[in-house]
């Protein structure tokens, strides 16, 4: 029986995850399998993967084929080098602890990468909120003055037109006020 380990297909459209799984290679593939090592979620900055290292190590050691993007997981987490380092204590190329320091070593770099990134994304977030944030007091600030200067406007044009209406009220009645007069000289005569 040939065996592959790959990925499962769920979740919803547009929206898939995926479970890492040991099956036979005639099953379908979202169908009946072996075991379920893991799960694999691209929606996320970065990705999530959350796999049994030691299961996957098993299973590569007992012949598992992995599909081409399960074999990039499994060398972003490590498995891989594991079965190399593995094989080379075996063959007496170096002993545990060298293998084990090697491993570490590279595990923590891969953490110190991992925790670079998500800061990198979070600065970035950060640092488009702000952007966001003057651009939008920038178009307040303009909205703000523009509405000022409106007001600023329509206050003069009323100001104006109350004076207009003064002084044409001023002029009527100083009109009235010589008219009144002569119509008052001729009653006293």
């Amino acid at each position: 029986m040939a065996v592959k380990i790959r990925l499962a297909r769920h979740g919803k459209k547009n929206f898939a995850f995926y479970h890492i799984v040991v099956t036979d290679v005639r099953s379908p593939r979202d169908g009946r399998y072996i075991e379920q090592i893991g799960s694999y979620n691209p929606n996320t900055n970065p990705a999530t993967i959350v796999l049994n290292n030691e299961r996957a190590l098993y299973w590569l050691n007992c012949g598992a084929q992995p599909s081409p993007t399960t074999r990039r997981i499994l060398s972003y987490e490590g498995v891989l080098l594991k079965k190399h380092l593995d094989g080379g204590v075996k063959k007496g190329a170096f002993s545990e602890a060298e293998a084990q320091k090697r491993w570490d070593a590279w595990k923590a770099e891969r953490d110190a990468k991992i925790a670079n990134k998500i800061s990198a994304v979070k600065n970035a977030s950060i640092e488009a909120a702000k952007t966001a944030k003057a651009a939008e007091a920038k178009v307040n600030a303009e909205r703000a003055e523009a509405i000022a200067k409106k007001k600023a406007e329509e206050a003069a044009a009323k100001a104006a037109a109350e004076a207009e209406a003064k002084a044409a009220a001023e002029a009527e009645a100083a009109a009235e006020a010589p008219a009144e007069e002569a119509a008052e000289a001729p009653a006293e005569a």
